[in-house]
């Protein structure tokens, strides 16, 4: 995929360091290898280090230049348990309870980019989305200007043409009922987010209604989050309300929103909910033979991404070059 050679270059160029926060996992271990290899991106594995290199000479990986990092015996941690302590002082965290809490992979590896040890995080091989997104918003937090952090997925399927086809959708996995204002905010994050994959964005906006086909509350949600993203970013092609079929099909299109410059070419498609985005996004990954890459978390202040309990090497490999290619300089 375009994508990924632009990202590979990008990462050759500028080096990152990315924290896996399951080090021993075979499937890390496999991608933490691939990565070593091929000298773009540095691998920091959380965990005992024997055990990381028991379980890599047991699965056959070579992980020789990976910096293993164990939460039991780090010389840094009274450091970090008193900036731990500063960042969740609204909660009156006490230094004892810090060091317990940091001795669990996903709040040790955010600390980790929270001190620039890693600039970017990749977790959930064995851990729920909650427990990767729950440290990043307590001490990583949101990027200036953004109220949420969203999602987003890349959809890869070969087309005809020899040539990728390539979409975006948010919010699949963060956001349950986002409202207006969300909703602008995640078009924006898919639309440059998709912008990395090599999509030329335009956002669609999806209802049961095209352009007030429909009545009711849900359209005008959608109709109103359409104009907000646009006054957010008027540089960017975007419409809405409009139904799947008029935001795909130019057959349709032409017939439902003559003229129009996304209806029948969008490919940034925006959900009402999580109900619908994230049955969308499977949808299009099983019936229509797509790739799925993500969830991409969208709006921190440092790339930080979760893995599918039920991932594979080559899903954690991918995920890696989509987080640190992320970092920005």
């Amino acid at each position: 995929m375009q994508g990924f050679g632009m990202m590979i270059d990008k990462l050759k160029k500028s080096p990152k360091k990315i924290v896996f926060t399951e080090g021993s996992d075979p499937r890390i271990l496999e991608a933490a290898s691939r990565l070593l290899a091929a000298n773009f991106l540095t691998p920091i594995l959380i965990g005992n280090p024997e055990k990381v290199d028991a379980a890599a000479e047991e699965f056959g990986y070579n992980i020789r230049g990976a910096q293993i990092i164990d939460p039991e015996n780090y010389d840094r941690m009274e450091e970090m348990v008193n900036l731990f302590c500063e960042l969740r002082k609204s909660k009156n965290v006490q230094p004892d309870e810090a060091r317990k809490i940091l001795k669990q992979g996903n709040y040790f590896g955010t600390m980790l980019v929270k001190m620039g040890v890693a600039d970017s995080l990749l977790g959930g091989a064995t851990y729920s989305t909650a427990d990767t997104v729950r440290p990043a918003l307590q001490l990583i937090k949101t990027k200036p200007g953004h109220n949420i952090v969203s999602s987003c997925f890349i959809l890869v399927r070969p087309s005809a043409t020899g040539e990728n086809e390539v979409l975006a959708m948010g919010d699949c996995a963060i956001n349950i009922k986002p409202n207006e204002d969300e909703l602008a905010e995640i078009a924006v994050g898919a639309a440059e987010c998709g912008k990395i994959f090599g999509i030329d964005p335009k956002v669609a906006f999806l209802s049961y209604s095209t352009l007030g086909s429909g009545k009711g509350e849900d359209v005008d949600k959608m109709r109103n989050a359409a104009a907000k993203a646009k006054a957010l970013r008027p540089d960017l092609p975007i419409e809405g309300e409009l139904q799947f079929d008029a935001a795909v099909s130019p057959r349709v299109a032409k017939t439902k929103c003559p003229g129009n410059e996304v209806a029948g070419h969008a490919n940034v498609f925006i959900f009402p909910d999580i109900n619908a985005g994230n049955i969308g996004y499977k949808i299009a990954q099983r019936l229509g033979n797509f790739d799925a890459y993500g969830p991409i978390l969208l709006g921190l202040n440092a790339p930080i991404n979760d893995l599918s309990r039920g991932c594979n090497a080559e899903e954690v490999y991918s995920m890696a070059i989509i987080t640190a290619a992320l970092v920005e300089d």
